[in-house]
């Protein structure tokens, strides 16, 4: 029978399929259709349609299940024909779709009620919502309703796509759930100052947020609270009030869950108390302490009294944070005392201490005064009393003179407060009753004082030294002095000098050496205790000094000449300004030269060699050497950001003024840029050069008079993309003419890439000349389109990539048959598919015979035939297949193929004369191409008439027959090889006498 063309969807419903077909040729009565299941064959529901229903809707179906249908046209005259299709509904998603972490850090469970009907597995994918990187990819058995998922972060947000699987159709339910937040541990809680708390906590990633509230504890009150996401390992509460106590509270979130995490008490610290004073209360031995309260909160005050200068405790007092005073009683008279009043709040302190006081001393008593058998003293004493001291005065009763009486018996008597280095008279009279001898007189001096502020200075000279000293404050006569060499000790110069002199200066003395000076004061006799001074002459700076390279790339030697007078050693200081870092050597007073090595290549230094002699230095001018600079390393070149340029880079090896960056074309050599970069600059980018050319470059390092090299780098410039890229197809299917503009610069080659659409193979890579701009990509499929790529390449770089697509002419349908199968109104054509792609195929029917309009399909690109239906019978018409991809076609070959005719209607025959026949038929529309009557005489059996006829006749007379005779008469309607004939009709022609009457 005819195909029906069945075709089976389900329009996005899980219960029911919707099955479509084509009418048969003929008209069908109705149709009968028929569901069963694909297993087991088991009928499940049948229908029917009336004439021209072409669809019918199966509902109440199984999800995910597959059945076989079957469709039954009943045609004319109890023919019947029958087609099968087998289909299967989608699958429904899974319901009551859940994620659940069960309080478990890093484990989510999922679990799903099965929807009605069946399914061949389910696929399970979960992502990480924030990162949206994909976790798992899991597929399950059929009867799964349950999977765990371990091993995922804590505290983060996780989306599930549960895909229910039946065939090739799918159905999909998703949900979201957090994994339960993890508790951050070792939570400390500590102050920083007065009003400030800060608050750390370790493992803080297990969480998206972390909420932090911190309780005023005196005041019951939320101070501050905070909310920090993922990775916040700290924080510090500001501006909070001092002494108090605090607590803290910590809790981890992650969407829906929430935990309580550790909490952590601490105070801040207190102020100390201001203007702490301890002074007399109106009782005996009593001292009151106060101080002003300061801001904030404390538990208490600890009052603790300090006695005596060391500051021992002797009494300790607790009173209310609120108290501002206290008063201590009962206690030691005379004594020293001072009060330190400590805020406690917690575990921490704040104090302040006063300024001393004293209680109020006790007069002394047992106090006498007597003279100890001394004429120019008295003794005075009492008994000691608790103080500081004791104040004593005085006062005479006479104006006081030196002379004085002894009584008898006495022998001596001292002078006391005389004046030193003095020479004295002493006379001494005898006193008997009224009468006083003669006196005796003696002369002596009094011992002078040693020389004060006794100096000796070289006031920068090399050849002298000058003394000084402060003039004696009483008598005296000269200074005498002797000058030595200190470290032999032997004698220089001596000198004696005048009671008015105060300095004296030695001469022609040896540069850098040490000299002591000892002098004494004179009085009469007597010589003074020695007093010595020592110093050294200013030492001659070096002379000749010069700093040069050696024979190590990173050393510089130091040369010099020792000029006259003492050394103790040479101090050589070696820097350089580029450098924090100095050398400082200490050399012996015999050495003149000296190596500096593991210098930095490429630096001016500076020597500047300094004598010691004693304290005193002397230093030559400076000395300058450049050391000589390393080349560099690491030179590579790059393309830079534009192909115009080249981005030249490099490691500095150390030291150098700046760098010479000499750029030259690779084949000529010859230097095309010169660029000065200073020291520190790394990279260079040139400007202004040929793209997808080769370049050599050389860099110079300088350091002073000295140059070395780099080792020479070649890079390129980027080549410039291809201009005007097109791709067209040729006449001929498979081949695509690739053309493109040469781009300004230079380049190697092109590199071209060829990608079928669709594909996942490898692209088809192709290689041609610099010169070339244009291609032939042979071997391609027809009809099928490529995306084209091109790039100039020069050395190892692309351009910027120029992309085409191009499409390939498609070859056109071959064995093309246009075949009649026995119908008057249909007509079959099949063929061939060529290879290739196309996007579809369009047939043309021309219709031959008459002017009607020609007929268009559009099939798919895989149709290999179809049937023309509503056709004219007995007509001629021409079948044309044209394959089309885009805007190109291949058409296949003209065929021509002809409906059957109608057979005439209506055959009449009659005898107008005894000779003739007259034949007479009628046609329904065109029906032929044209008509064949023949006429045979019924008794032999022997045709005797034979006409053609055009396709508009509808009569014919067949004449000379004979009277009375009977003849049988067939019709024949013509279609190119076709006929259709009327029956055979019998009559007879008219007798003579028939005729005559």
């Amino acid at each position: 029978g005819t195909p029906l063309n069945l075709s089976v969807s389900d329009h996005g419903r899980s219960d029911s399929l919707l099955l479509t077909w084509e009418e048969p040729t003929g008209d069908a009565k109705g149709y009968s259709l028929v569901l069963s299941s694909l297993g087991s064959g088991m009928l499940l529901q049948n229908g029917s349609a009336g004439p021209n229903i072409t669809s019918f809707w199966f509902h109440g179906l199984t999800p995910g299940t597959r059945y076989k249908i079957e469709v039954t046209a009943m045609l004319a005259c109890m023919e019947t024909t029958s087609q099968t299709v087998t289909a299967q509904t989608s699958p429904s998603p899974v319901r009551n779709l859940s994620l659940s972490s069960g309080g478990s850090p890093g484990v989510l469970r999922a679990s799903w009620e099965h929807a009605q009907g069946q399914r061949d597995r389910y696929h399970l994918v979960l992502y990480h919502s924030q990162s949206q990187a994909l976790v798992r990819n899991v597929s399950l058995l059929p009867n799964t309703s349950t999977f765990l998922l371990d091993g995922l972060l804590t505290g983060s947000e996780y989306a599930l796509k549960v895909t229910t699987l039946a065939g090739a159709s799918q159905a999909s339910s998703s949900v979201h759930q957090w994994t339960a937040p993890s508790i951050p541990t070792q939570l400390r809680l500590s102050p920083s100052s007065s009003t400030s708390l800060v608050a750390s906590w370790g493992s803080a990633t297990g969480a998206a947020w972390l909420h932090l509230t911190l309780h005023n504890l005196l005041t019951r009150t939320v101070t501050t609270t905070l909310s920090a996401r993922r990775g916040l390992t700290g924080f510090t509460f500001q501006h909070l009030q001092p002494g108090t106590p605090y607590w803290l509270g910590l809790s981890a979130t992650a969407g829906p869950y929430s935990v309580a995490g550790p909490n952590a008490t601490a105070w801040t610290y207190p102020l100390s108390p201001g203007n702490v004073t301890l002074s007399r209360a109106e009782e005996q031995s009593s001292l009151q302490a106060r101080w002003s309260t300061p801001a904030g909160e404390r538990d208490f005050y600890l009052v603790t009294l300090q006695e005596g200068e060391d500051r021992a405790p002797t009494r300790n007092i607790s009173v209310d944070g609120d108290n501002s005073h206290v008063t201590f009683h009962g206690l030691s008279p005379g004594k020293q005392y001072c009060v330190q009043v400590t805020a406690v709040a917690g575990p921490h302190q704040a104090s302040a201490r006063s300024a001393a006081a004293w209680t109020e001393p006790l007069a002394p008593s047992g106090v006498s005064l007597s003279s100890q058998e001394s004429p120019y003293s008295l003794l005075a004493s009492w008994e000691e009393a608790m103080g500081e001291g004791y104040l004593l005065a005085l006062s005479p009763v006479e104006h006081l003179v030196r002379n004085g009486s002894l009584l008898r018996g006495f022998t001596n008597f001292t002078y006391e407060g005389l004046r030193p280095g003095t020479l004295y008279t002493f006379e001494v009279s005898t006193v008997a009753g009224p009468y006083t001898s003669s006196p005796r007189r003696v002369t002596n001096w009094t011992y002078p004082l040693p020389l004060e502020q006794l100096t000796l200075s070289n006031h920068g000279h090399s050849t002298s030294l000058q003394a000084s000293w402060r003039a004696a404050p009483t008598g005296s006569t000269s200074y005498t002095g002797t000058l030595c060499e200190t470290k032999l000790w032997e004698k220089v110069r001596n000198v004696t000098v005048g009671n008015d002199w105060t300095n004296v200066t030695f001469e022609d003395l040896v540069p850098g050496r040490q000299y002591t000076l000892e002098m004494a004061v004179m009085a009469g006799p007597y010589r003074s205790p020695v007093r010595s001074a020592t110093d050294w002459t200013y030492p001659l700076a070096p002379a000749g000094v010069t700093l040069a390279n050696t024979r190590h790339p990173l050393g510089l030697s130091a040369f010099w000449d020792k000029a006259a007078g003492d050394v103790d050693q040479f101090h050589l200081q070696l820097y350089s300004k580029s450098h924090p870092v100095q050398r400082n050597i200490s050399v012996g007073p015999n050495t003149h030269n000296f190596t500096f090595l593991g210098l930095s290549p490429g630096v001016q230094y500076f020597l500047k060699v300094t004598v010691l002699a004693g304290p005193y230095r002397s230093s030559s001018h400076f000395a300058t050497e450049w050391t000589y600079p390393l080349s560099l390393a690491n030179v590579t070149v790059q393309p830079g950001r534009r192909p115009q340029e080249l981005r030249v880079s490099w490691v500095e090896s150390g030291g150098g003024r700046d760098h010479l960056v000499q750029l030259s074309v690779a084949e000529s050599l010859s230097i095309i840029r010169n660029v000065s970069v200073p020291r520190g600059v790394t990279q260079i980018d040139l400007e202004g050069l040929v793209p997808g050319s080769r370049y050599r470059v050389e860099i110079i390092s300088q350091a002073g008079p000295h140059r070395i090299s780099s080792q020479t780098a070649i890079g390129y410039t980027v080549p410039l993309p291809p201009l005007s890229l097109s791709a067209r197809p040729l006449g001929t299917a498979g081949a695509l003419a690739v053309h493109w503009e040469t781009p300004p610069g230079q380049r190697d080659g092109y590199l071209l890439s060829v990608h079928k659409e669709g594909s996942f193979a490898p692209a088809r890579n192709l290689e041609t000349g610099k010169d070339s701009s244009n291609v032939t990509l042979a071997q391609l499929e027809p009809g099928t389109c490529y995306l084209v790529g091109i790039w100039a390449v020069a050395g190892s770089f692309r351009s910027l990539p120029r992309s085409v697509t191009g499409c390939t002419v498609p070859a056109a349908p071959t064995n093309l048959t246009f075949t009649n199968p026995g119908s008057s109104s249909e007509l079959h054509v099949c063929w061939n598919n060529p290879p290739g792609r196309r996007d579809h195929y369009l047939i043309t029917l021309y219709s031959l015979s008459t002017q009607n309009r020609d007929r268009v399909h559009t099939l798919s690109p895989d149709a290999q035939n179809f049937t023309w239906t509503h056709l004219e019978a007995g007509s001629r018409f021409a079948v044309q297949v044209t394959a089309v991809k885009g805007l190109f076609k291949a058409s296949s070959t003209n065929v021509t193929q002809w409906t059957h005719p109608l057979a005439p209607a209506s055959l009449t025959l009659g005898s107008p004369s005894a000779s003739m026949l007259q034949v007479s038929w009628a046609v329904k529309g065109r029906g032929a191409e044209g008509f064949v009557v023949e006429v045979y005489d019924t008794a032999s059996r022997s045709r005797v008439g034979r006409v053609v006829l055009g396709v508009d006749a509808r009569s014919h007379i067949f004449r000379n027959l004979s009277p009375g005779t009977h003849y049988h008469v067939a019709v024949r309607a013509t279609a190119g090889p076709f006929h259709t004939s009327t029956p055979n009709l019998t009559h007879c022609t008219r007798e003579y006498d028939a005729l005559l009457a």
